[in-house]
């Protein structure tokens, strides 16, 4: 009898990273939900409330999305008037995001939702290995690869 292989995705680190994103997205979203928020829309009206305007492609840098995704990410936020989507003035072929007052609003109102599911997971998982988990996850984004090149 020969032993079974060994499976390949035990192994892989891009499943590995899918699933805890999967699992811990869910979580915030779960969160985020009485805000009438999921976790990636909250992320985006944080940054852009931290940052102000800035071209779709400059957010798509910060946030490590796709434009293509992101902009589809900002179509439900600019129906709901929490952002607005408009071309640049310097340059017509870039397209400016700005929150909007009811955007901050909505974000404001949902991070006491977010502290408490953050809290929470650290709690559980270990504030210090939160803290390595973040830094691991940075690091990530400087192996050179260059996922959204053209």
């Amino acid at each position: 009898m020969t032993a079974a292989p060994t499976d390949l995705a035990d192994s892989c680190n891009n499943l590995a990273l899918r699933k805890a994103a999967r699992y811990l997205g869910a979580t915030y979203d779960k969160a985020l939900g009485p805000a009438g928020l999921r976790a990636t829309q909250f992320s985006i009206l944080q940054k852009l409330s931290a940052h102000g305007e800035m071209t779709i492609t400059s957010l798509a840098d910060m946030i490590a999305m796709d434009r293509t995704t992101l902009a589809s990410n900002l179509k439900p936020l600019a129906r709901e008037g929490l952002v607005t989507v408009e071309p640049s003035a310097a340059d017509r072929r870039a397209r400016i995001v700005t929150v909007t007052p009811a955007g901050l609003s909505r974000m404001k109102a949902a991070v006491p939702l977010w502290k408490a599911v953050q809290a929470q997971f650290e709690e559980k998982f270990g504030a210090g290995e939160a803290d390595r988990l973040r830094a691991s996850l940075e690091a990530v984004l400087h192996t050179g690869f260059e996922p959204w090149a053209e």
